[in-house]
């Protein structure tokens, strides 16, 4: 190390408390062992972040976002409307939850008996109504359609502060092979700071696991191949310090070390789980895919994503697009079946079903249940999130419309007071009217929970300086 990097070494360590200065100075070793030659620019601004991190309270170590894709009706679940007119109101009725004064539908009964848990909020809204775009909006916390190519949320945190979780990645997709997976990016950032995706077509059929993650050639094998690549890539190394050889270097490193460790494979393994917590979360895909989530997260994964659909498999629908993009029949208690020419369905279950409300009441019920009685909540923020509602109007096919104007979303743990509501909509719930929130507020929300002060700004191109969200605000009622 040159004496000028040593300096800056000790000028950062200097304001850091004894943990801090040990964990940024494990990361150093590593990286510098990596075969990076000395310290790039981008990390020494990256220690810079994790210095100045100790001025917000961090109340979460990690993030689990359940993203149910589609566009969730927020009046069939979390905003019931019973004075919709009679053609247009949900056949769904409001019910009572764990804390007064707060009513769901009844699709989510299992999950208003944790409301004291959750804190709603009512009043999320923004202009897109396009699903890849919308999907985009809410993984990043900033506007797809700037300009600027932002990287998600989960690539943004595990730059800034990293993971405790060494034989893991710190921001993993569970599956990762939806429809709108592909929306998923590092953006600006280092190709190491890029998702890990798990795949998967069904979690709970016998024997999943992630692919390649068992070592085919034994553990002793494995490592003397290891050492051989690190032999062989040296040289090239000291000539090529570029982002894609990074991105490589780190692929290779995160695979030997998932490959290798025990820890890792019993994170993925479901045989652990016993029978009680298999029907906590429902045995099927989802409940599986909130389970690993779970799993996960306890395993010290910093930033965790369920992006998850049922599997065409073992249902009978015209189509088989599950997900929530119900613009016909969406009451019907079987399959929508599907009229492309009337209003472009792709076919689906309807919303009260067991593959779409039904196992999403219950995997999400449990999830809350089971993160609780594990004393995984204090620390894990949890966030039940969609990328727009639907319009409060039927249309002509029994469905609903896209509606980005107003949509829910719920979070849990991590010092939130549960058993509230923020915000609301109008008695159609076709508006915000109260306390309106962005995604990028709810970003914000997420960055200020994990310590993450984003006064200051993010690196890009040409180390060019950006704002973390555009002008975002944490929700007050949240933080």
């Amino acid at each position: 190390m040159s004496g000028k990097a040593r300096q800056q070494e000790v000028a950062i360590l200097d304001v850091l408390t004894p943990n801090q200065r040990r964990w940024c100075r494990r990361e150093w070793v590593r990286r510098t062992s990596l075969g990076v030659l000395g310290l790039s620019m981008a990390d020494l601004l990256l220690l810079e972040k994790r210095a100045s991190a100790g001025t917000l309270p961090r109340q979460a170590k990690n993030v689990l976002v359940i993203l149910e894709q589609g566009g969730l009706s927020h009046m069939d679940t979390f905003d019931p409307k019973p004075d919709l007119p009679v053609e247009d109101r949900s056949p769904y009725k409001p019910i009572r939850t764990s804390v007064d004064g707060i009513e769901f539908t009844e699709l989510l009964a299992k999950t208003a008996r944790q409301a004291h848990h959750l804190a709603v909020v009512r009043s999320m809204h923004h202009a897109i109504s396009d699903h890849p775009m919308g999907t985009a909006y809410m993984l990043r916390g900033n506007n797809p359609v700037s300009p600027m190519r932002y990287p998600d949320l989960g690539s943004v945190v595990s730059e800034v502060i990293g993971s405790e979780c060494s034989y893991l990645p710190p921001y993993i997709m569970i599956p990762g092979n939806s429809e709108q997976a592909y929306n998923t990016t590092n953006g600006f950032m280092s190709a190491t700071r890029s998702v890990f995706k798990t795949g998967g077509d069904d979690l709970s059929a016998p024997g999943w696991t992630v692919q390649g993650l068992t070592p085919t050639v034994g553990l002793e094998r494995t490592g003397r191949r290891r050492e051989l690549l690190g032999r062989m890539e040296s040289g090239f190394v000291e000539t090529a310090n570029n982002d894609f050889v990074q991105a490589a270097r780190s692929a290779y490193e995160q695979a030997f070390n998932a490959v290798t460790s025990p820890e890792a494979r019993a994170a993925f393994d479901f045989s652990r789980e016993t029978d009680r917590t298999r029907d906590l979360y429902g045995r099927g895909h989802r409940g599986f895919c909130y389970l690993l989530g779970r799993k996960l997260i306890e395993a010290g994964v910093r930033f965790v994503t369920v992006d998850v659909r049922w599997p065409k498999s073992g249902v009978k629908v015209d189509g088989g697009n599950l997900n929530w993009d119900h613009h016909d029949n969406i009451y019907t208690d079987g399959s929508c079946g599907r009229d492309r020419v009337l209003c472009g369905g792709e076919g689906r279950y309807g919303i009260g079903t067991w593959p779409m409300m039904g196992s999403t009441d219950h995997a999400l019920a449990g999830l809350i249940a089971d993160m609780h009685d594990r004393g995984l909540l204090k620390e894990t923020l949890v966030c039940f999130v969609t990328e727009f509602g639907r319009s409060p109007k039927m249309n002509r096919c029994h469905g609903r419309d896209h509606w980005p104007q107003a949509f829910s979303i719920a979070l849990a743990g991590a010092g939130i007071r549960g058993g509230q509501v923020i915000g609301a909509t109008d008695k159609i719930g076709g508006e915000v009217t109260e306390k309106p929130h962005t995604p990028q507020d709810y970003a914000e929300t997420i960055y200020y929970k994990l310590g993450i002060p984003t006064g200051r700004t993010l690196r890009g191109p040409g180390d060019t300086p950006i704002d973390f969200t555009e002008g975002g605000s944490p929700i007050p009622e949240l933080i």
